[in-house]
């Protein structure tokens, strides 16, 4: 039996079959794309093929048997579903196509995207960029989220949708694109030196206030 994560599977209810999800970076998906997940999913038999909240496409109820060889012909990276790490970054299409967008959150979740997806942290982590207040990329209920606006990017952090639900602190507001990225480098940093194992952003937060995270990033009180 594969632990779960190992060969990027996650074992299913039944205890017997097995889901895999290939990293799509901000749900962003090909012609060709799909239709090598329907061929394989054809070929395979396999029962579901799943839209899933992290905007991937996971294939569910794969034997055993048969993970390696449908991992062999998506010929895709899996998408990092589990573990102690930067699980994912939603982003909604902001002005690359919505009439509602004020900045480019699909431009900036791709670089965070492809920056951070994967990397190990302290705790797990989901990073969420919106396009403009309305938040369809759920900004509010990631560990790290940026919401743009007409005047630049709102920076929000320690919201979690799990267990224990949390909103969102503001952390800064009224940044430009180039501040907004550095500043998730940043947060990043101060994560890595100051969580607990398994301790998630709000957590962290909780434990040591805002204020010692505004201090150590040299930011002073917004508005």
């Amino acid at each position: 039996m594969l632990n779960d994560g190992e060969k990027g599977a996650v074992l299913q209810r039944d205890r017997k079959t097995y889901g895999i999800a290939p990293h799509l970076p901000c749900g962003v998906v090909t012609a060709a794309t799909l239709r090598k997940l329907a061929d394989v999913a054809e070929k395979y038999q396999v029962p579901m093929i799943k839209v899933t909240s992290a905007a991937r496409i996971a294939l569910l109820g794969i034997p055993e048997e048969q993970v390696d060889a449908v991992w062999a012909d998506l010929g895709m990276d899996p998408g990092h579903v589990v573990g102690i790490c930067i699980r994912s970054v939603k982003a909604c299409p902001g002005t690359t196509f919505c009439k509602r967008g004020q900045q480019d959150s699909l431009g900036v979740g791709l670089e965070l995207d492809e920056k951070f997806h994967g990397q190990e942290l302290p705790g797990k982590m989901k990073i969420g960029v919106s396009g403009c207040p309305f938040q369809c990329a759920e900004t509010s209920f990631k560990d790290i989220g940026l919401v743009g606006t007409a005047k630049g990017w709102r920076v929000l952090v320690g919201g979690n949708g799990g267990a224990s639900p949390r909103l969102a602190d503001t952390l800064a507001q009224r940044i430009d694109t180039h501040d907004a990225v550095g500043m998730v480098v940043r947060i990043l940093e101060y994560y890595r030196a100051h969580a607990q194992p398994k301790e998630r952003m709000g957590k962290l937060i909780e434990r040591l206030g805002l204020t010692h995270m505004e201090e150590a990033l040299g930011l002073g009180r917004n508005p």
